[in-house]
Formats: structure tokens, sequence, C-alpha cells
């Protein structure tokens, strides 16, 4: 497992123990790697077998995840698991569907980047129920995810829900309360945020957030509004996770040493190869 003294140096990472303060965040230079770890919220053991990558738009999420799950199979099963929303594989499942998926995709998606925007009230009910309803598959998402823990097989996690900040952009609630003044509404959001809360409490071995900056995302993703980056690569850094254990790696180095980087922290946080981890779920 990982020492989590301050100023000890391994395998080329930086590691840090930071206290819980709500104030506490990465430092804006992105300055190296750093393992951070807040205290949680609650007693619930984590998923000893799950491994979350978290990042902005344009931080190489997805072909980090894709490359760690080729190399870690090439010791023990690994699977990938999507925890994103409309916009990324699940918009391709509804795409897929008879005569209407196509048409259903882009208009389901207009209205979640509509409801997303933060600045502007929730645009209507049924676009409030499309959110609550993205948001409780996530949670079928989830509970799969845990059932595949507790049985042994390791997975990496594209993207992970968190509790602390509104909007999917986040990975958080996608309906606020403060945006609406329908009191249907309001209650649907209370009960969103509910599934959050709850999503919150379980958390993984390890999450490993690449830190990009707007510019550089904007490079990568040009396609993205580049306002959008910005405020993406504000929040990201200062979401606690629930007191999970969050490598930090800086994502504009060289790619092979993050991919690298991110292999040693994953050896070391769930002992890959050894599929007895399970016990150690509830002495963690």
């Amino acid at each position: 497992m990982f020492s989590l003294r301050p100023g000890v140096n391994a395998l080329g990472i930086s590691m840090k123990l930071m206290s819980s303060a709500a104030d506490q965040v990465m430092p804006r230079t992105f300055s190296g790697e750093q393992i951070t770890s807040t205290s949680p919220e609650t007693q619930y053991t984590p998923l000893s077998r799950v491994v979350a990558i978290v990042g902005c738009d344009g931080s190489g999420k997805t072909s980090l995840v894709t490359d760690l799950v080729a190399r870690l199979n090439t010791q023990e099963p690994t699977e990938r698991c999507y925890m994103g929303l409309v916009s990324g594989e699940t918009g391709d499942k509804i795409k897929k569907l008879p005569i209407i998926g196509k048409q259903l995709e882009r208009y389901l998606a207009a209205r979640v980047r509509r409801a997303q925007d933060m600045k502007e009230k929730v645009p209507g009910l049924f676009s409030a129920c499309v959110m609550y309803g993205f948001s409780l598959l996530r949670v079928s998402h989830l509970r799969r995810l845990m059932k595949r823990s507790e049985s042994g097989h390791l997975t990496i996690a594209d993207r992970y829900p968190q509790a602390e900040f509104s909007g999917f952009h986040y990975d958080g609630p996608g309906i606020d309360a403060g945006r609406t003044e329908s009191p249907f509404i309001q209650k649907l959001a209370k009960r969103e945020q509910k599934l959050y809360d709850w999503m919150a409490k379980q958390r993984p071995a390890l999450i490993i957030r690449l830190n990009v900056d707007a510019d550089t995302a904007h490079a990568r993703k040009s396609d993205h509004p580049l306002e959008e980056l910005r405020e993406k690569t504000a929040i990201m850094p200062r979401i606690k996770y629930n007191g999970t254990r969050i490598l930090e790696i800086d994502a504009r180095l060289p790619y092979e040493q993050v991919l690298q980087t991110a292999l040693n922290a994953i050896k070391g946080a769930v002992s890959v190869g050894n599929l007895s981890l399970n016990k150690e779920r509830h002495s963690f």
C-alpha cells in the first residue's frame, strides 16, 4: 500500500498527506504528482477493487483508461466501466435504438447541455425528469460496479459521481433546487441530491485525477467551448470525493510518464494480481 508520509518519494511520485480543510485545493501550477487524502465523512469502506480516473474534458481520461485496462489485463482480468451520461457511451447506445435512436439522442443531448448550464434556470419539468432519469441510470451503473468489486474483479472507472458540486459537467447532481421556482422540481432536486449523497459514500480504493489547464484542454478538445473548459478546470481540482485517496497527475506531462505513474499507483493501491483483496475491504 502507499505510504502517505509527507515528503516521501517513490517511483517518481511525490506524496503528500493533506488535511481536510475545505479550502485546501491543488495548486494551479500542477507542479507534480501527489497523493491527497481528506477525512472521510462516512465509515463506509472503499470499493477495494475499483480505481476511478477523473478530470476535465481534454485531460486524456478515456485514453488513459483504455491503456490502463490493456496493460493490467496482462496480469489479471481488468474491466472498464464508464460512469458518464448521455454525452458519452449512453448516448451511443441510444443512437442504436431502431428508427428513433439518432433523433432521440440529439434531442436528449441538447436538453441536457442546456440544463447543465448552471447559470440558467432548469428548462422545465420534462428536462428535470430527464436529468433525474439519467441520475437513476448512474446509480444503476454504480450498483453494478459495486457488485463487480465485491466479486473480486479489478475495474477502472471512467469518471466517478460526487455530491459536492451540482452539474453533470462535474459528475454531480444535474438539478439544483435553487435554479427553479417549481415546488415539484425542487422536490425532485432534493431527491436527486440524496442519490448523489449515497453514491459519494461508495468510495473507490483510489481516484486518479488528471489536471490540465483550460487552454491545453481546448487545444485537445476544440469542439468544447473555452469558457466551459475554464469552469471545469476551476472546479475539478476542488472536489474531495468524500475523503477518497486521490493521486494528482499533471496531464500535460509526456503521456508515457502519465501512464506509468498511474500504473504504479494502481499496483500499490489494489495489489494487482492478488484476488484475495476482498478480505481487506472490511478492515481498510
